[in-house]
């Protein structure tokens, strides 16, 4: 088939991979490139510098709405457009230029967690699964008609980060027959129930602030919801502490310390419910290592306050 692709982050390189082995990728659509550093140097997203390896043409326009940006598009004439977080509005005429229209590939089990932050949301909200909803794209938010949907576990350890990784290789295991199946008429879009729709709102930089005001098992789940970025943080004398991942210790009521409250030598914190003992946390300006290795350089004292 003749494909374009659209995607920007580290999520999409999977998925651009796996149609480039298997059909003609004719464009790659991706954010354009920012400028970092002392020099500002112009930095790649990672789509965009790997399919520059894979020799594949990238086009990096600011929008889609102007008559030269969506003539440009019509003239790929490909079959279908193939979209995984993109991060530009696609205007009508770009989801009708294609001959199967434009695909998404969306990282949640819709209708739940339309939206921009899917991942992370099903993880704080205690979720028990996730996964991907290849879906004919139309002007709504993530509303389109689902072609495919597969679901993985979300486990106590499961980090955005495990998380993120997982589900982009299962996009790009089920993208080629989502992809054959709409070639061949085989698989048939199937309506959004209207029961079960949530939004995954953006996260917010607030929340990286973690609060111990809240039950043992939801401080966890907040933590690992933003592991490993933004990374949820604690002040602790003065310095910025990043908890990576974490679990809930069971101790009852009967410390009777107020929440933030370090109870044990090897790192327990006092939560509104039980305990949370961080597990993997990361220095500002060092990188991240686990807590016992930690504690080996920054001596605390029990009593000490987290938060």
């Amino acid at each position: 088939m003749r494909l374009i692709f659209m995607g920007t982050p580290d999520f999409s390189v999977p998925i651009l991979e796996a149609l480039a082995a298997d059909h003609d990728v004719v464009a790659v659509y991706a954010q354009p490139p920012s400028v970092a550093g002392r020099g500002q140097k112009q930095r790649l997203s990672p789509v965009h510098a790997r399919a520059a390896e894979l020799g594949l043409p990238v086009l990096t326009p600011k929008s889609l709405k102007s008559e030269k940006a969506q003539t440009e598009f019509a003239s790929h004439k490909a079959d279908a457009a193939v979209v995984a977080a993109y991060g530009l509005i696609l205007p009508q005429v770009i989801l009708d230029a294609p001959r199967l229209g434009c695909i998404n590939i969306h990282a949640s089990l819709l209708p739940r967690w339309r939206g921009a932050a899917p991942i992370q949301r099903a993880i704080m909200a205690g979720d028990k699964e996730s996964g991907v909803t290849i879906m004919q794209m139309e002007a709504g938010l993530d509303t389109g008609p689902m072609v495919l949907r597969e679901s993985v576990a979300i486990t106590e350890a499961t980090t955005a980060g495990s998380l993120h990784d997982a589900l982009s290789l299962l996009g790009a295991q089920l993208i080629g027959p989502a992809l054959e199946g709409r070639q061949n008429n085989t698989l048939k879009a199937q309506l959004q129930p209207d029961a079960g729709v949530t939004y995954a709102h953006k996260i917010d930089k607030a929340e990286a602030a973690i609060s111990f005001d809240k039950a043992a098992k939801d401080v966890v789940r907040h933590i690992h919801g933003l592991s490993p970025f933004p990374g949820g943080f604690v002040e602790i004398n003065g310095q910025r502490i990043k908890i990576l991942l974490a679990e809930a210790v069971t101790l009852g009521d009967s410390h009777g310390a107020e929440p933030g409250t370090l109870l044990t030598e090897d790192f327990v914190i006092a939560s509104a419910s039980g305990g949370v003992r961080p597990l993997r946390v990361q220095r500002a300006g060092k990188g991240p290592v686990e807590t016992e290795a930690f504690l080996r350089g920054f001596k605390l004292p029990l009593g000490t306050r987290v938060g």
